[in-house]
């Protein structure tokens, strides 16, 4: 579906005409494409006292062919410097007085981040934190970062990443995890670290803004090439014959997986066209009925023997105010959403057919984090989504399998096509990002959640929303 207003922006009688009257400038998002660098420029990377994570960051930033800028460096003054991000290590602030460390470092750089620039700020989870003071202060770090999101402008994002203390602070007890003063953090979270980083610098990330993303334990794994980070792995994609489903798909096979495209029978050929596209496998299934998980299970043990990544893709959406909602509306959106999840995970787990390293990733929404008007069913079912992540990623912690869940606000699908104008413009606007995102930008995020090398990120869900303006 073609944004004509954005479209309309970029010319030069658009951009005169939204400086006058002071409209909505969507920016031109800057995406991946495989070969990219991670940023347009140099990068600039701070710290408060006694922080933890630069050294490690910086040389994550170096592996990655990120440039380092030297803050220090002279240049013309005719020249100003300019960053493709800013990163600053906030883990050293332990109470509010150290917040002005902030300050000191982003307000003399607030307009020289580049167009589709990066802010990441790093602090730690407060509920680690040795008191009071410390925990919240790493609390504040939310505002600064969500309120630099709404700020910058020009497709910049900013996030906040939190990493754990320690390498033990997700299976220790309280007083573990409060550990020593200094870094002791596991392979598993530093190269979670690394494929966080990765993400969020890129292209991939364009349309995930103020979002908090927490890094404790686990096993990960870097991989060989960082432009095929899901070599060998083997992935359940369901909901594929169109729309977010068949962006999935394509990103995943792009990332070297073997991609099992799974949807119902009356969508066969299109899913076909989406399997043959990628060189993947068609999976025609009804997930709601009686015997859909076993066949499934059977499928998977008969030709694969595992599977990597399980994608809970598949909902549907059948609006009505609660009121005017008849019984067959409800029972078939919690089903489909919801329960037929919770009954192929808990086959595959009991049949062990979702290894250590595995990976979980469902998608919920924003209506399930802020509710909707005439979606009482769909808020619910993607509601519980949210809560399905929080109650199975402890329990699988131990298992080496990861649980997280993407949250979509605005994109542009065949459904918000059908959307009433009015509505449909106003969804796109009301973001930093001032437009709607596309499907590829929910497959990329949960591209990065399946990789090996995102072990230790669990019990997250990520919001692909532009940093909408409904909700959290």
């Amino acid at each position: 579906m073609t944004d004509r207003y954005a479209s309309f922006v970029q010319s030069a009688a658009g951009r005169a005409l939204v400086k006058r009257l002071g409209l909505p400038d969507p920016p031109r998002l800057r995406r991946h494409h495989p070969g990219d660098p991670l940023l347009p420029g140099p990068a600039l990377l701070g710290a408060a006292t006694g922080g933890r994570l630069a050294e490690p960051v910086a040389r994550i930033l170096t592996t990655a062919g990120v440039e380092l800028a030297d803050p220090t460096a002279a240049t013309p003054t005719d020249t100003p410097q300019r960053y493709g991000a800013l990163l600053f290590d906030a883990t050293g602030i332990t109470d509010s007085t150290d917040l002005r460390q902030l300050y000191d470092f982003f307000h003399p750089q607030a307009r020289a981040v580049l167009p589709s620039g990066r802010v990441i700020v790093l602090g730690t989870p407060p509920q680690e934190c040795p008191t009071p003071r410390a925990a919240t202060a790493q609390r504040a770090l939310e505002g600064l970062v969500r309120s630099i999101g709404k700020e910058f402008g020009r497709g910049v994002t900013a996030q906040l990443v939190q990493v754990t203390r320690d390498g033990n602070a997700a299976t220790a007890g309280p007083d573990r995890s409060h550990g020593t003063d200094g870094p002791d953090h596991s392979a598993g979270t530093l190269t979670s670290l690394a494929s966080t980083l990765r993400f969020l610098l890129s292209g991939r990330s364009a349309y995930v803004s103020g979002q908090v993303i927490r890094i404790g334990t686990g096993d990960a794994s870097a991989p060989a090439d960082w432009d095929r980070p899901l070599d060998g792995q083997i992935v359940l994609v369901t909901g594929a014959a169109r729309g977010i489903g068949a962006a999935l798909a394509r990103v995943l096979a792009r990332d070297g997986a073997q991609v099992l495209a799974l949807d119902i029978p009356a969508a066969g050929d299109a899913l076909a066209a989406v399997a043959n596209d990628i060189g993947g496998t068609a999976v025609q299934l009804d997930l709601t009925a009686p015997d859909a998980p076993t066949r499934l299970a059977d499928h998977l043990a008969s030709r694969h023997g595992r599977v990597d990544v399980v994608v809970h893709n598949a909902g549907i959406t059948r609006d009505r105010t609660l009121g005017r909602m008849d019984a067959d509306r409800w029972d078939q959106v919690i089903d489909v959403n919801l329960s037929s999840q919770e009954r192929i995970n808990d086959v595959l787990l009991e049949r062990e057919l979702i290894p250590a390293g595995g990976r979980i990733v469902a998608v919920s929404s924003i209506a399930g984090i802020a509710g909707n008007r005439g979606q009482t069913n769909y808020a619910t079912s993607k509601a519980g989504v949210i809560g399905l992540v929080d109650s199975l990623a402890p329990a699988l912690h131990d298992r080496g399998i990861s649980v997280n869940a993407v949250a979509p606000g605005f994109i542009e699908t065949r459904l918000t096509a059908r959307i009433p104008l009015v509505v449909r413009e106003a969804g796109r606007r009301m973001n930093s990002l001032a437009q709607g995102g596309l499907p590829v930008d929910v497959a990329e995020t949960i591209g990065w959640l399946a990789w090996p090398a995102s072990g230790a990120v669990t019990g997250n869900v990520v919001r692909v929303c532009g940093q909408s303006l409904l909700g959290a």
